[in-house]
């Protein structure tokens, strides 16, 4: 289904054509003057240069063609040249009943037959979630959602932080606290045991002890870049603990994403790029691309037009050891390979460009992605505290991310015990619900790469442009929709909208009417900011619409059915809107 801006552009280019002007003049936007018209075509402007014709003249004429056109209740021609439109509330409403009808809001599946790769999470293993991961999560789940609904086969990948010298200082740190285990004994080939030797406390626990121990003893620092050596290298004894330290981890990582809502397609990590690195930097070399400098392989991917220094990408250090952009490298080769992806978007911390910049040149120069492939770096902002720093502690430390969900719930929490109207343990559930959406919501409601301060009193506000404010909107429709059924309970809900007769019920009709071209801009500008804008501005229309009507006491039962319909299509909007943001709405509040 074409969007409403689409299908009113249609109209003008038919119009300007008509006229005698070419079509390309005919492009419409949204108004930026409401007062005066809902949307506007500035053409006559432009094309007064190409024809030489006084700009009123040319829109004159436009309007004049418009003139009784099913589309427009007016469209008026205004000094100097501006074009002034005005939809009819029988194609407003026709629109949005055609809409209902074919589902998805209209969406055009715009990525039909493309594949996308969405690189976003990246935890490392043995370590808990902070607050740090929570912006890469937040926003590629949503991104993800986004996707899909604009019709793009996707991959959500975590890729995992699980290879280099964080292995070998759990694996020594294991060996000097149990020797007698099997996996240390060099003779030993029988099979290995099945239960790992530690839980996801003790590897959160053996992790900053082994890299503090590391830093003051160099005989365990040397013992645990051997152990690294010796598991890249495929000791058999390391190889089942390195599989041990995955299952622990990625069984406590999903649980903790799951607390989020974010859920990977594919938990590749590291240690599934570095089969592909050898071939790799052997087509490189044979290829011309890689030269030495100071003992490294590097690749130059310094261009004439760049305005900055970019320093050459190391692909080999000088002992021989990989590098972060190598296993990026090695991990595009695997995802060419098992997905051959139209598009790879990194959600990533924004201090991270440089090193994306590198990779995505080295990997075009070295052909590992076709030319038409999209790599996309979608750098993030920090999420601060009230003081404009990093987010931490009140001692200071990192917060680990399940206590910042947990304190953000029990402000909910303590927010709707405030006004007490049912059990605390429905209040428990429901707080969790709307922690999330206020978690989400005050994250993804900020530009993407814009740092932004973390303040669990704002976000957890039932007021203004708030996650709960969206739900509270939810819940209140829900609720008008229960007691029509409880009056008409013969009745399914009505699924017709009328055309508008007061202002505030147009006006709602106008911001629905947008919800495909927003979902689809949200995904084209990579823009989940766009989504929470678009329901901020819906929930008040309902608001207003709701306040200067009267609903469920309409005696005029064609006037209340029109009504029931339009804040179904409202919820509509809504609940799929949310759910691209990843939250869902609870049943009351």
């Amino acid at each position: 289904m074409k969007t409403i801006l689409k299908q009113i552009t249609a109209v003008m280019e038919e119009a300007f054509e008509a006229c005698g002007y070419e079509s390309r003049f005919a492009k419409v936007s949204l108004s930026n003057r409401p007062d005066l018209c809902e949307y506007q075509c500035n053409g006559a402007l432009a094309a007064a240069k190409t024809y030489h014709k006084a700009p009123i003249q040319i829109a004159s004429a436009v309007a004049e063609h418009l003139q009784g056109h099913p589309m427009f209740l007016e469209a008026a021609a205004v000094a100097p040249g501006f074009l002034n439109l005005k939809l009819s509330g029988s194609f407003l409403s026709g629109y949005l009943n055609q809409m209902n009808q074919e589902g998805q809001l209209g969406c055009e599946p715009a990525g039909q037959g493309k594949t996308v790769v969405i690189d976003y999470g990246g935890p490392n293993v043995a370590k808990p979630l902070h607050v740090g991961h929570l912006r890469a999560a937040i926003i590629g789940e949503s991104l993800k959602r986004i996707y899909r609904y604009n019709g793009y086969q996707v991959i959500g990948d975590v890729h995992l932080g699980d290879w280099g010298l964080q292995m070998g200082l759990i694996i020594e740190e294991t060996r000097s606290r149990h020797p007698e285990l099997p996996y240390f004994d060099e003779s030993y080939t029988g099979e290995y045991p099945s239960e790992p030797p530690f839980t996801i406390s003790d590897l959160e626990e053996i992790y900053p002890t082994a890299s503090a121990k590391a830093k003051e003893d160099e005989v365990f620092a040397k013992a645990a870049h051997d152990a690294t050596v010796k598991l890249q290298k495929g000791n058999r004894g390391y190889q089942a603990i390195f599989r041990h330290i995955l299952k622990v981890s990625i069984s406590d990582l999903k649980k903790n994403y799951a607390r989020l809502k974010v859920d990977f397609d594919v938990w590749k990590g590291e240690s599934d790029a570095q089969p592909y690195i050898p071939d790799m930097i052997q087509k490189m070399k044979d290829d011309g691309l890689l030269h030495e400098s100071q003992g490294a392989l590097v690749v130059d991917v310094k261009e004439d037009s760049d305005s900055k220094e970019i320093p050459p990408c190391i692909v080999q250090k000088s002992d021989g050891a990989s590098l972060y952009a190598t296993t990026d490298l090695a991990t595009l080769v695997e995802r060419e390979k098992l997905y051959h992806p139209d598009e790879v978007l990194y959600v990533v911390d924004k201090r991270q460009d440089m090193h994306f910049t590198q990779v995505f040149r080295t990997a075009r120069k070295a052909g590992i992605i076709r030319p038409e492939t999209k790599l996309t770096f979608l750098g993030f902002g920090t999420m601060n505290g009230k003081d404009g720093k990093p987010f931490k502690t009140r001692e200071g430390g990192v917060m680990r991310l399940e206590h910042l969900i947990s304190d953000i719930n029990e402000a909910v929490y303590a927010r709707i015990m405030e006004n007490r109207e049912i059990s605390e343990e429905e209040a428990r559930g429901i707080s969790q619900i709307i922690g999330l959406a206020a978690l989400k919501y005050g994250d993804l409601s900020n530009q993407a790469t814009k740092d932004y301060v973390f303040d669990v009193e704002r976000f957890t506000s039932f007021e203004g442009n708030t996650g709960p404010y969206i739900l509270y909107t939810m819940v209140r429709i829900k609720s008008i929709l229960a007691k029509y059924k409880a009056s008409e309970p013969s009745e399914t809900l009505p699924e017709t909208l009328r055309a508008a007769e007061s202002g505030s019920e147009k006006d709602l009709q106008l911001l629905l009417a947008r919800a495909n071209d927003v979902i689809a801009a949200a995904c084209e500008e990579i823009a989940p900011h766009r989504l929470c804008q678009y329901i901020y501005e819906v929930s008040n229309s309902f608001n207003k619409f709701y306040h200067e009507t009267k609903i469920i006491g309409e005696e005029d039962r064609e006037k209340q059915n029109g009504w029931i319909a339009l804040l179904s299509a409202t919820l509509a909007v809504l609940a799929d809107c949310i759910g691209l943001l990843g939250f869902d709405a609870p049943e009351k509040m």
